[in-house]
């Protein structure tokens, strides 16, 4: 069974737990002193928040998978939409372990697919990626695409 994953950048860590605990009536299931996230069964959802962002709001979406296969088939699905994929094996990020395929939807939000493979008492390895990104986890930064115009209809 899949479920949807948010990820939202703040500005005051302990607020925002304050508030979230409250309104989904149950403390996170992880908290660090720069992340926390609930794991909820009702709606089923992966709701992560952090103060790793450059500023507050909504940083990425996804679908957090339970087996490799499952994130297979979206790869294949993301590769068919024919949008920019960047796949990582044994990753880690959030304080987690695995395996993520990113992609920009058409308006230039980041999706994240990934199956969890075990937790980690870092935030992230790709620190690279982070320093360069205005991301809040370990999203790619939308890379612009040149789209070649051709004469039509002569």
């Amino acid at each position: 069974m899949k479920r949807f994953h948010v990820h939202v950048a703040v500005a005051d860590l302990e607020q925002s737990i304050q508030f979230y605990t409250t309104f989904f009536n149950t403390q996170p299931s992880v908290k660090k002193e720069d992340y926390a996230k609930w794991m909820l069964d009702d709606p089923r959802i992966n709701f992560a928040i952090s103060k790793r962002g450059t500023q507050p709001g909504l940083d990425h979406l996804g679908i957090q998978v339970e087996d490799a296969e499952s994130l297979k088939e979206i790869s294949v699905r993301l590769k068919e939409a024919k949008q920019q994929i960047l796949e990582q094996e044994k990753t880690t990020c959030c304080y987690a372990q695995g395996d993520k395929a990113w992609v920009h939807d058409p308006q230039g939000i980041a999706w994240e697919s990934f199956h969890t493979i075990g937790e980690a008492t870092t935030y992230g390895e790709e620190v690279q990626l982070q320093r360069e990104s205005k991301a809040a986890c370990c999203a790619p930064e939308l890379v612009p695409v040149q789209i070649e115009k051709k004469e039509c209809c002569k």
